[in-house]
């Protein structure tokens, strides 16, 4: 029976695993990767994805010996951007997608580009925004002319490691989505913006296509590696959200939302993917999900478990306080680089539980805010939340987020949905599977249902709109806090 391997080069770690036909995970790797954070500026090196990547494949390589795997697919977290030279060698560490040091280059980017012709590209009117590839490269070419002039390749990490790995040069479509149009080529009106970009962006190459085999000396030698794409975009299928209609949520270090419909309603802060492989996925990243819960975490001395623990310990009648969990701006739907997190309604009759139990509410919010704009955008009544990711292992979280969004929620078993997917891509891609709908059918498995409490719809409703409202109360004191440390 043949074997696939996906491999997600995430936010805070690389995961591998090996699946068979059936979907049964054979073999698993994880391995964590640190991030330094320096005011604005959030980086990582590119070297630790490699090393974990080239882990994962020495302990498949031991497992199921030479030949092992018919093929296997990489998929990685998105605007996030290495600058390598010629030889692939990283000319300085890979700028993450939280990082907000780009934005004055990308409101520069942002103004030269008409509405008209964002909804021409992108079928929706999305900003060019901080985590942006051009206002990067904008970034690097004013502020690193050294590192940019030796710049050959501007990559995904994904793309990065495929490069290390194969010696080929190749990128994605759906990864590379902010430089692309509806027909999945390059915008040369675009990227013209920035002198020299284009030049810089890697090929484009399907993402179920064969960019090439692993180069003899590596583990797992002669492995067939197709293209793979974006962590959400193949999260998505990996929690088996392959049919019209199908909303699916993936709550990772932020949480990312999803709808499949092939009608476009032009929205603002929604991705609306061009159609591949046969999928219209209309999506958005928020910006802190597992990361509010990483803060909460440090900052209580806690683990994630012991959090969700805190928060069922709140009893039902208590008041609980609002968080915004815009620690780091927020991106979809609003897109404010500039908005930051806050507590409200506290009391001192409140502890830790109250607080950790905020913190999972509020993120189900931004969810919430963010299932809106999709489901608008995608003209599409959601029935159902198909639901994967870290996240999902906590019981009261999907519990709360079945509540908050009014919706049955059904959990995926393989939490890693970007492990699976990247592995349906390559069983698809291997052609071992007609389409990614038959693989995600033989490979999607589910293993619990969380239904809403009607009794806490009003509540959720209640909390709902004064979050919105505390955004836009705290849209001025944010901007002032931003002027006030930008002198300092």
């Amino acid at each position: 029976m043949a074997r696939f391997a996906g491999i997600d080069v995430g936010t805070t770690s690389v995961k591998a695993a090996v699946f068979d036909a059936t979907g049964r995970q054979l073999a698993y790797y994880a391995g964590t990767h640190t991030t330094q954070r320096v005011g604005k500026h959030v980086e990582q090196d590119p070297d630790d994805w490699m090393r974990h990547v080239l882990a994962a494949l020495g302990q498949f390589e031991e497992a199921f010996g030479p030949g092992g795997i018919a093929a296997a697919g990489l998929c990685s977290q998105v605007n996030t951007h290495v600058f390598v030279d010629a030889d692939g060698a990283a000319l300085m560490p890979a700028i993450i997608w939280q990082d907000g040091r780009c934005a004055a280059e990308a409101a520069e980017l942002d103004a030269n580009v008409e509405q008209a012709d964002k909804l021409l590209w992108w079928g929706a009117p999305l900003p060019i925004d901080a985590s942006h590839v051009l206002a990067r490269m904008a970034w690097v070419q004013r502020h690193r002319p050294d590192e940019w002039a030796k710049t050959r390749w501007v990559m995904a990490p994904k793309d990065y490691c495929l490069f290390k790995l194969t010696g080929e040069v190749a990128a994605d479509p759906l990864s590379s989505f902010g430089v692309i149009d509806q027909r999945l080529h390059y915008i040369p009106a675009l990227t013209r913006l920035v002198e020299g970009a284009a030049g810089r962006l890697p090929p484009l190459r399907g993402i179920t296509e064969t960019v090439g085999t692993i180069r003899s000396g590596l583990p797992c030698s002669g492995l067939r590696m197709v293209a793979g794409t974006m962590d959400a975009w193949a999260g998505f299928v990996g929690a088996g959200a392959v049919n019209a209609g199908d909303c699916v949520a993936l709550s990772g270090t932020s949480e990312v939302g999803g709808i499949v419909s092939p009608m476009r309603v032009p929205t603002p802060g929604v991705i609306a993917f061009p159609d591949c492989a046969g999928l219209v996925m209309h999506a958005g990243p928020t910006q802190s999900g597992g990361a509010s819960v990483a803060w909460l975490s440090r900052l209580l001395g806690k683990t994630a478990a012991e959090i969700s623990a805190l928060a069922a310990a709140v009893p039902q009648l208590d008041a609980v306080p609002l968080f915004l969990p815009h620690l780091q701006g927020e991106r979809a739907p609003i897109w404010d680089i500039a908005a930051r997190g806050s507590f409200a309604g506290l009391d001192a009759s409140m502890g830790a539980p109250h607080v950790a139990l905020a913190v999972l509410e509020g993120v189900a919010y931004s969810l919430r805010w963010l299932m809106q704009s999709l489901a608008r955008s995608a003209e599409v009544t959601p029935a159902l939340l198909l639901h994967s990711g870290g996240g999902a292992q906590s019981d009261i979280w999907c519990q709360i987020k079945a509540d908050v969004l009014g919706l049955p929620l059904q959990r995926a078993a393989n939490r890693d949905s970007g492990v699976l997917g990247a592995a349906i891509l390559a069983g698809t891609g291997s052609g071992t599977y007609g389409s990614l709908g038959e693989a995600a059918r033989q490979l999607v498995r589910y293993d619990r249902s969380f239904e809403p409490e009607v009794a806490q719809a009003p509540r959720h409703a209640f909390g709902f709109d004064t979050y919105r409202a505390l955004y836009e109360t705290q849209k001025p004191i944010n901007a002032a806090f931003g002027r006030f440390y930008a002198t300092c």
